[in-house]
């Protein structure tokens, strides 16, 4: 790790992206301070991951917020009556969950300056992604606006930072990456529908594009999937 530069608020969701986004965190030089979110996701293991990595990673603290975003339905990834698509499609996929990031990074803005932060770092990617809008170049831009605009420490010059590493990376670079790093990627969980014991259904959005990452990375798969070719 770098030399000690300051904290850092990690939106960690206990997949590929976040895991990797943590210890880039920390090789540039910041304490880490992991934040998850049980928003009513289906695939709730994924918090169980979280942990794991954060553990792993020595985070400072790792706080778990809880929403009902599930109250609000209008994404596979909240309601259950919808399915997860299993093949890919056009357009906004169902599995966008409407104004996710927003609500995460305005909530992590609010711990940051609670804990004094200098940075959050967000796992969002614009090159291997499902077609999220909320994972664009353009929307990291604007929320750093209203980062700057709408807190204490963005009024006195000391705004905190929004950093995406990840959003210019093919998901094969960011496997290269994070395998550079040492990020033990058994841990984590990609999946859409996992099993119940997180074995990955291998025909999901996120599962397609994790596996395909680790091939072109040329690096073994460590993925447990719940059925084998």
């Amino acid at each position: 790790m770098s030399e000690y530069r300051g904290k850092a608020v990690i939106l960690l969701s206990g997949g590929l992206d976040s895991a990797t986004l943590m210890a880039i965190a920390r090789e540039d030089g910041y304490q880490c301070y992991a934040i998850s979110f049980d928003y009513g996701q289906r695939h709730g293991c994924e918090l169980d991951a979280a942990a794991i990595v954060a553990q792993r990673n020595a985070a400072e603290e790792h706080k778990v917020i809880h929403l009902n975003l599930d109250d609000i339905g209008g994404s596979a990834l909240t309601d259950q009556s919808l399915d997860v698509p299993t093949t890919p499609g056009e357009g906004i996929p169902i599995t966008y969950v409407p104004a996710r990031n927003t609500v995460f990074l305005s909530i992590a803005l609010g711990w940051a300056e609670v804990v004094d932060a200098d940075r959050i770092y967000i796992g969002v990617n614009a090159v291997d992604y499902s077609g999220y809008p909320d994972c664009r170049p353009e929307y990291i831009d604007a929320f750093q606006q209203l980062a700057t605009l709408a807190t204490k420490r963005g009024v006195q010059g000391q705004p905190i930072s929004i950093e995406a590493p990840l959003q210019q990376l093919s998901k094969g670079e960011i496997v290269t990456l994070g395998t550079r790093l040492k990020v033990d990627y058994s841990l984590t969980i990609s999946c859409y529908n996992p099993a119940p014991g997180g074995e990955a259904c291998r025909v999901c959005d996120a599962c397609r594009l994790r596996e395909q990452g680790f091939i072109d990375a040329g690096i073994d798969d460590p993925t447990r999937y719940q059925q084998s070719d």
